[in-house]
């Protein structure tokens, strides 16, 4: 299991891949989705909803 870089939580899936999906998705380390909606300057709820737009969708980064 990954963890992430800032904090050290371990990461979800779905964490991993909006870490993919809006940072770079060759990235082989991971920002958790607190840390990332810190650094984007956004919310988590925010983040939330783009995982769920994007599942929808059918993004395969995404369970």
């Amino acid at each position: 299991m990954s963890a992430c870089m800032d904090c050290g939580k371990n990461l979800t899936y779905n964490e991993i891949g909006a870490y993919k999906k809006f940072v770079n998705r060759g990235s082989r380390s991971f920002l958790c989705k607190q840390c990332l909606a810190q650094k984007l300057d956004v919310t988590t709820e925010d983040i939330d909803r783009k995982i769920e737009q994007f599942k929808q969708q059918g993004c395969t980064l995404f369970v």
